[in-house]
């Protein structure tokens, strides 16, 4: 399944360490502070333990969003420069 992740990490160097451990999960960066990519249940859970321990600050947070099918392909991307939300082109954008 398809996940976007989106974070806010106060501290440089957690993530840092945050975006190498997104990237090693196979998830593409989309935007500064957000990342898309597969994910099945079991890689998204061993991944939600693993950021844990970068939320130390209390503004810190990462969310890790589910996409289904519906959402994907009905989803619009605003953009300039053509920014996929997935591979596949499915997505309108306007």
């Amino acid at each position: 399944m398809i996940h976007l992740v989106v974070y806010d990490i106060t501290n440089d160097l957690n993530r840092n360490r945050l975006v190498k451990i997104l990237q090693q999960f196979g998830l593409e960066r989309v935007q500064y502070s957000a990342f898309r990519g597969e994910l099945n249940p079991n890689d998204r859970d061993v991944l939600s333990k693993k950021v844990k321990k970068y939320i130390r600050d209390e503004k810190d947070c990462i969310f890790i969003i589910p996409l289904c099918t519906k959402c994907i392909h009905t989803a619009q991307v605003v953009s300039n420069s053509g920014v996929e939300l997935v591979k596949d082109k499915k997505i309108e954008f306007i």
